[in-house]
């Protein structure tokens, strides 16, 4: 895969999609799908979103972040359950939790596996279309997990609204690889819960493998232009 680099400055009309980065797919031992111990490749995609995102926020680029969150009497096949509502797992890993706290995040809890159709309401409008509009957006860069199931999804469907002009701003869609991940299932473990085994870094690599081929550009490195600050230190 060639090797891609983004530089975000202050006047970027680039927002950030956060995606499913909750206790239930991250956080060592909440529920099925979560870690079974550390893993590099979620606790890179959480170091790297929490850069990402204060750096965002820093420069008032806007936020958007999904939360999975499923009814128990609502199964998400061929998934186990996971991230059931009251269950915690459905909450933000907490280095993530500072969300809460920002009233320009945009949080959307979601049960099902696309996050546009998570965001549709019952009028019709979509939380999504409306935060593009709304801060003019001609790119996403998107993080998060599952890289082939939910993040693949997601920018599918980005894929199309912008091609078909759902709306406007919308030019690009950016897929971060080192900001994302995918669970681990090894086969003795789905037989024991009734579910599909499931490789990390295979499903993580297809899922990036797909998101080019639905027309998102796949980047290994996100940097920010350099600021000045007041006590004159340059950032980069």
């Amino acid at each position: 895969m060639e090797h891609l680099c983004i530089r975000i400055g202050d006047d970027e009309r680039t927002g950030l999609v956060v995606l499913d980065e909750v206790n239930g797919f991250c956080t060592v031992g909440h529920g099925n799908l979560a870690p079974r111990a550390p893993d590099a490749q979620v606790e890179r995609m959480v170091d790297e979103t929490v850069r990402i995102a204060r750096e965002f926020r820093s420069r008032h680029l806007p936020v958007l972040a999904f939360l999975d969150c499923h009814d128990p009497n609502k199964p998400e096949n061929p998934y186990p359950p996971h991230c059931l509502v009251g269950s915690g797992e459905e909450e933000l890993v907490p280095d993530l939790k500072w969300f809460e706290d920002d009233d320009e995040v945009v949080l959307v809890r979601k049960d099902c596996i696309n996050g546009f159709v998570g965001a549709m309401r019952p009028d019709g409008s979509n939380t999504v279309v409306d935060w593009i509009n709304a801060n003019k957006i001609q790119r996403i860069l998107v993080v998060g997990v599952c890289t082939d199931i939910c993040v693949l999804d997601f920018v599918a469907t980005m894929t199309s609204v912008r091609n078909h002009g759902i709306s406007p701003p919308l030019e690009e869609i950016v897929v971060y690889a080192q900001g994302c991940s995918t669970y681990d299932l090894p086969l003795a473990v789905a037989k024991e819960i009734g579910a599909v085994a499931h490789p990390q870094d295979l499903a993580h690599h297809m899922g990036l493998y797909l998101t080019a081929a639905r027309g998102a550009k796949i980047v290994d490195s996100v940097q920010f232009a350099a600021e000045i600050h007041p006590n004159g230190v340059k950032k980069v």
